[in-house]
């Protein structure tokens, strides 16, 4: 079985980019691999975080990881700041890294937007994300094509430790989407859907109420030409929501295009309308029996004790190949 480990940020409702290009893989893998899933809080304290409203957080995304799918029976779920070996193991990495290809991550220039002075975590957090991955002898990372960059800074990171102190870490491959799979914002399809844009219609949470999810739809950019057919280039909100159609119901894309062909977009957006709630709905329902159950918070302290078991292994070996300790 091969070794699975992935991580989702508790900074709010999770959308169903999130749900589409990470979770729906999560529980994908979970029958036939070794999965290990995380709540990568650490990583959000690289920006502001207000901590009652960050523990509140890290609790919703802990529900809907059960919500979705995935079995603790299966799978190890936790919360990455409950294993210590994170941060022991980020220092370690971030010595053996540079500051030069940390400085070309396409990430950090983004969310720097341009500053002089920003926090070092917004710098660093790349060699954090290495160490989620490497503490675990993570043989695969399901993440979408946007975190390309980083698994490769993984992987250069792994191999120079390598070279340098012998074998100490299994170099991960990533798992990446398939380009269709992206979701793109229903206000501006040419921008990836995000949890912190400004224009709540631009995206659909797991959470939403139906009447907000249908408001969302009907709002989505579309074009003039009224043409229900795939093609980015030209008509790049359609194309968004063919996708985001094809992934829930099932359907190959060049089937709903021959669906739909002479129809309309409110026939078409009303449909569509129609399949996220019912897709959504079980999700919900699961989420609102679990988030306020004691069982959620026991299996997240089993969680943290199994990965802590795995983590402190790496981190013998880790400090033998350096030398520290005694």
């Amino acid at each position: 079985m091969k070794r699975i480990f992935s991580g989702v940020q508790p900074t709010g409702n999770i959308h169903i980019g999130n749900y589409l290009g990470a979770l729906k893989q999560f529980v994908e893998l979970q029958d036939d691999n070794d999965c290990i899933y995380c709540i990568v809080d650490l990583h959000s304290i690289t920006v502001p975080q207000d901590p009652s409203k960050l523990r509140e957080n890290i609790l919703d995304v802990a529900a809907l990881y059960l919500a979705v799918g995935l079995d603790p029976k299966k799978t190890i779920i936790f919360v990455q700041s409950d294993v210590p070996a994170h941060s022991e193991l980020a220092w370690i990495l971030m010595c053996n890294s540079y500051t030069g290809e940390l400085s070309r991550m396409t990430q950090y220039k983004q969310k720097s937007g341009g500053r002089e002075s920003v926090p070092s975590g917004l710098f660093a957090y790349p060699v954090l994300m290495a160490a989620d991955i490497l503490l675990y002898d993570t043989d695969i990372v399901p993440v979408g094509n946007d975190q390309k960059q980083h698994i490769e800074l993984t992987r250069d990171i792994a191999i120079r430790i390598n070279n340098a102190y012998g074998e100490t870490f299994v170099v991960p491959d990533g798992r990446f989407l398939k380009e269709g799979a992206r979701i793109m914002s229903l206000d501006d399809p040419t921008s990836k859907m995000s949890k912190s844009a400004p224009n709540e219609h631009s995206r659909i949470s797991l959470l939403d109420e139906p009447s907000k999810i249908k408001k969302s739809i009907m709002r989505a950019t579309t074009d003039s030409e009224g043409s229900i057919r795939y093609d980015v280039e030209n008509k790049p909100g359609i194309s968004n929501l063919l996708n985001i159609y094809s992934v829930f119901a099932g359907i190959p894309v060049e089937k709903l295009e021959e669906q739909y062909q002479g129809k309309g977009y409110g026939e078409f957006k009303k449909d569509l309308v129609e399949i996220v709630c019912e897709s959504l709905a079980p999700i919900k329902g699961r989420y609102n029996e679990i988030r306020r159950s004691p069982e959620l918070v026991d299996i997240l302290k089993d969680g943290a004790e199994r990965a802590n078991s795995i983590a402190q292994k790496t981190m013998e070996r880790v400090k033998e190949r350096f030398g520290l300790g005694i």
